[in-house]
């Protein structure tokens, strides 16, 4: 469970984040809205990666109060903006995912755990390339790996999407409904598209200017006439093949 408690953040004279209160429960959250709506701002702010007014708690831990190394054990997160500025292989950037545990990503626990995450995300075979060698899709892969063999019950992803094809974003969705089920994570989501919101989020954030405008159920926030306001674009819902769709007029 994550909660927010009035949660505000300020870039200058612009408020991105407005008085957000939420709770988050296991599962797969979604958090959508148009740009500048405050989305990875908030996210930032639950990853303890901004200084807000309010207050935060994640597994019932303040983040405010909590030791750096305890809340990675719980907490996870994957930004917009994770270019890396030193040489490393894929293997070496997902080890660093171990370091909360202590074995400096080199104990037999951590190697289990590089592997798996490396073989979840299909990146066994090129584990020993360098990142820069290697397209933006399996990059985003390789450190959207690093996150999950972080290990941790609560996982934050700003557009983990990016730069994958389709091949690769619904495999992405796919595992991470696959581990919410498995072992009840809490997973918030940063998407644009509304369509992978529809088909894979268990609930969905919506956010405009700042402030959270609806919260609930996918199927209870995703419909016609509040993607139509949230957007300012006329939007309808349609079923295809037993998916909904949204269908923008």
């Amino acid at each position: 469970m994550i909660t927010t408690t009035g949660v505000s953040k300020r870039h200058g004279q612009l408020l991105a984040v407005d008085d957000v209160t939420v709770d988050i429960s296991p599962g797969l959250t979604a958090i959508i809205g148009p740009n500048g709506a405050g989305k990875s701002t908030l996210l930032a702010a639950i990853g303890r990666l901004a200084r807000i007014e309010g207050a935060i708690t994640v597994g019932g831990l303040d983040i405010a109060a909590t030791r750096s190394k305890e809340l990675a054990r719980r907490l996870a997160i994957l930004r917009q903006d994770n270019s890396t500025v030193i040489r490393l292989s894929v293997a070496e950037l997902v080890a660093f995912g171990r370091f909360p545990h202590g074995g400096g990503g080199r104990s037999p626990e951590d190697a289990d755990h590089v592997a798996r995450a490396l073989d979840l995300l299909g990146l066994t075979d090129v584990a020993d390339r360098f990142l820069d060698e290697l397209s933006g899709g399996q990059r985003q892969r390789a450190h959207v790996a690093m996150a999950l063999a972080q290990d941790t019950d609560h996982l934050l992803l700003d557009e983990p999407l990016n730069n994958l094809d389709p091949r690769h974003a619904v495999g992405l969705m796919k595992l991470l409904t696959r581990l919410v089920a498995d072992r009840r994570l809490t997973v918030v989501v940063v998407l644009h598209d509304l369509n992978v919101a529809a088909r894979f989020a268990d609930s969905v954030i919506a956010m405009r200017e700042g402030r959270v405008v609806h919260h609930g159920p996918a199927a209870e926030v995703l419909t016609g006439p509040h993607l139509s306001e949230l957007y300012e674009t006329p939007a309808r819902i349609e079923s295809v093949a037993g998916q909904p769709v949204v269908v923008w007029e």
